[in-house]
C-alpha cells in the first residue's frame, strides 16, 4: 500500500472517508482497499504537484488542468482506461465526501471526463456447454473424488441454473441448501444486500448429489460447500475446477465460472425473459447494468442471421 501523503486535516477526512465506506456505504473490504490506493495515488500526486501535502481546501480547490495532470500520470504509470476510470472515481468519491462534510464542493473531479473505455460484451456460453460444464459426469475421467466432482457439478449449476456469483454460492449456509423441496435459496450479494433467487430441479438434484456423497458432517450453520479437508471452499478450487473443464471440452478461456452468470441472464432473455425480472434475479441495484444482455442477445441474433440467412452474405 502506498503512504498517505496529506496534512492532518486531509488525513484525518481521509480515514473518515474509508470509514464510511465499509460501514454505511457496505462496500467490500476490497474494494474499499482500492479506493484507499487510488486515494492516496492522489494525494500523492498532489504533494509533487504543489510542493507540501495537501490540505483539504488544496482538494476543494483543485483545478481541471490538475486533474488532467493525475489522468496522464497515472497513465504514465501503466494503468489501462478502466483502471484510469476507477482512480477518477474513487477521487470523485472522495470529494463528494469532503463536500457533504461542508468542506466545499471539487467541480474539477466532475467535470473533467475520463479515458473512453472499449466496450466489451460478457461472453456466453452456449446452453449445451453450459449444462455440461455443471455436470459431474463431464469429469468422469478424472481422479478425484466423486464428492469433490459432485461439489464441484453444484456450484457450477448455481451459477449458471440461478445466476449467481462465486462468492453467493459459496457463502449458502448448510440450513438454507436448495435440497428437500425447497426451491429457492437466499444468498448475500454486493453490498450485503439479501435477495432469493428460484431454484430449478436439475440444480437441487445437484445440491443433493453432493450432499448425499460429501464425507463430512455439515454443521447447519456452517457453509454449504467444504474444501477438501473440510474447511470452508475457496472460490480458486471452482476457478480451477473450471479450468479443467475448460480443456475437457474445449471451450475458450472466457469459458468462466462468471461466465455462467453471463449466460443465465442471456439465455433468459433470448427466451423472452423481462429484463426487469432478470435484474432483481442477477441482484443488480441498477437496471443499466442489466441492459447488456440485450447487446449480447442482438449480437447473438445478428450471428446466426449472418450465418444462416440465404442473402446475408449478398
Amino acid at each position: 500500500m502506498l503512504a498517505l501523503i496529506a496534512a492532518p486535516d486531509l488525513a484525518a477526512a481521509r480515514a473518515r472517508w474509508l470509514a464510511y465506506l465499509a460501514t454505511e456505504r457496505r462496500m467490500s473490504p476490497k474494494t474499499v482497499e482500492a479506493y484507499e490506493r487510488d486515494a492516496t495515488s492522489l494525494l500523492r500526486f498532489l504533494t509533487g504537484h504543489l510542493g507540501e501535502p495537501p490540505d483539504i481546501a488544496a482538494v476543494a480547490e483543485i483545478a481541471p488542468r490538475e486533474v488532467r495532470a493525475f489522468i496522464a500520470a497515472r497513465r504514465v504509470d501503466g494503468l489501462k482506461p478502466r483502471s484510469l476510470m476507477r482512480a477518477l472515481a474513487a477521487a470523485r468519491a472522495f470529494a463528494r465526501f469532503l463536500e457533504r462534510e461542508g468542506h466545499g464542493a471539487s467541480g474539477a473531479l466532475t467535470a473533467v471526463r475520463g479515458p473512453k473505455l472499449p466496450q466489451s460484451l460478457p461472453k456466453p456460453l452456449s446452453p449445451e456447454a453450459a449444462r455440461a460444464v455443471s455436470d459431474a459426469d463431464s469429469r468422469a475421467g478424472e481422479a478425484c473424488a466423486p464428492w469433490i466432482l459432485a461439489r464441484d457439478a453444484a456450484v457450477l449449476a448455481l451459477c449458471y441454473g440461478a445466476g449467481l456469483r462465486i462468492s453467493e454460492a459459496l457463502g449458502i449456509r448448510r440450513k438454507d441448501a436448495p435440497v428437500d423441496g425447497r426451491n429457492d435459496v437466499t444468498v448475500l450479494g454486493k453490498g450485503a444486500k439479501m435477495r432469493s433467487v428460484p431454484v430449478i430441479a436439475p440444480v437441487s438434484r445437484a445440491v443433493a448429489d453432493y450432499i448425499r456423497l460429501v464425507p463430512y458432517a455439515l454443521d447447519p450453520d456452517g457453509p454449504l460447500f467444504v474444501g477438501a479437508r473440510g474447511g470452508p471452499l475457496s472460490p480458486r478450487i471452482v476457478q480451477l475446477a473450471m479450468e479443467r473443464l475448460r480443456g475437457a471440452l474445449g471451450l475458450p478461456d472466457s469459458a468462466t465460472p462468471h461466465a455462467l452468470r453471463h449466460s443465465f441472464a442471456t439465455h433468459l432473455l433470448g427466451r423472452g425473459g423481462d429484463l426487469r425480472s432478470i435484474q432483481e434475479l442477477l441482484g443488480h441495484a441498477s437496471l443499466s447494468t442489466t441492459q447488456i444482455y440485450t447487446k449480447v442477445d442482438a449480437a447473438e441474433l445478428m450471428r446466426v442471421y449472418r450465418a444462416t440467412h440465404p442473402r446475408a452474405r449478398a
